[in-house]
């Protein structure tokens, strides 16, 4: 088997070749964050990907952040290391559902969350990431109706903390962060009594009504950074360590395993490996290509929420 350190090295000379750019999810495994170029949430990448001015952006993530990339980038070459990098939320709501209910309530404002397929973010009016769903609900007149798709549990939480009465909410969940039970966490604060819980707003009610922060990934390792506390009880995917470990040396993170894999990862962002991506730097595919009508009328929503400070 061919070293990791060599691979990495091929990809650093491939990514030279390419004039390319290598941005990275935080729930990547750590050898691929340490080769990125960035490293960040779906907000900071799609900012990125926007600003990027090379030739090809090798997207470690899952489908729908290289397709945000694709439609921020008509004109370069998009490429994700594996093509079934999917993503529960996005397999929980249809752009056939979403028409189907504009269909029937065409006067509402439909909000969606990053984490949904071009074909949904082209049917929405505009689109939000975990750490400006607040603002971008916020920005939208108090008079008008809300679709909030397809997150359950960050549409509970950002209808709490707004006071939208007036916003329906999609059922989709995200495997990891729906099925972290609050008796798992229960269990960890009474083994680490000193230790602050950080959980992401894609967590069940329950879960946020323990945590001392709730916040986005890059949120959660910000605030971490930041607290004088050397411990804490982080409630999301746990590829976030490295980032947490590298800007909080010398303080303890604990995990909390879910009841869906009685582990706290991802498959979908796992499915990416330093091979995979050597492999489609070195020859363009897997290739993001979406049709260019799509790609319009995706490009408004997505603009819209770049727009929301």
């Amino acid at each position: 088997m061919v070293a990791l350190d060599t691979i990495a090295e091929e990809i650093l000379e491939l990514k030279k070749d390419r004039n390319a750019v290598i941005l990275a999810h935080h729930y990547q495994d750590s050898e691929i964050q340490e080769i990125a170029d960035a490293v960040g949430d779906s907000l900071e990448l799609a900012r990125t990907a926007r600003d990027f001015d090379g030739d090809v952006i090798a997207f470690c993530g899952v489908l729908f952040m290289a397709e945000t990339a694709k439609v921020l980038n008509p004109k370069r070459t998009v490429v994700l290391p594996d093509l079934k990098a999917s993503c529960s939320l996005v397999e929980s709501c249809s752009a056939e559902q979403v028409r189907a209910y504009r269909e029937k309530h065409p006067d509402d404002v439909i909000v969606s969350y990053i984490n949904t397929s071009v074909e949904v973010k082209a049917e929405s009016d505009i689109l939000c990431t975990s750490s400006n769903a607040v603002r971008i609900v916020n920005s939208i007149p108090a008079d008008k109706p809300i679709l909030f798709l397809p997150d359950l549990n960050l549409g509970n939480y950002v209808k709490k903390q707004t006071g939208r009465e007036n916003m329906k909410i999609w059922q989709g969940a995200c495997i990891v962060h729906a099925t972290f039970p609050a008796r798992r966490l229960s269990v960890a604060r009474s083994e680490h009594p000193s230790a602050l819980v950080a959980a992401h707003p894609e967590c069940p009610s329950d879960v946020l009504a323990m945590a001392d922060f709730i916040g986005s990934t890059s949120a959660i390792i910000k605030w971490c950074a930041a607290s004088d506390a050397d411990e804490f009880i982080v409630m999301t995917e746990s590829g976030v360590a490295h980032s947490l470990e590298r800007q909080s040396p010398g303080k303890r993170f604990y995990f909390v395993a879910n009841e869906n894999c009685n582990c706290s990862e991802c498959p979908y962002m796992r499915r990416n490996t330093l091979e995979k991506l050597r492999d489609c730097l070195l020859n363009l595919t897997p290739r993001i290509e979406l049709p260019q009508d799509i790609m319009d009328r995706a490009l408004l929503p997505i603009e819209r929420m770049l727009a929301v400070k």
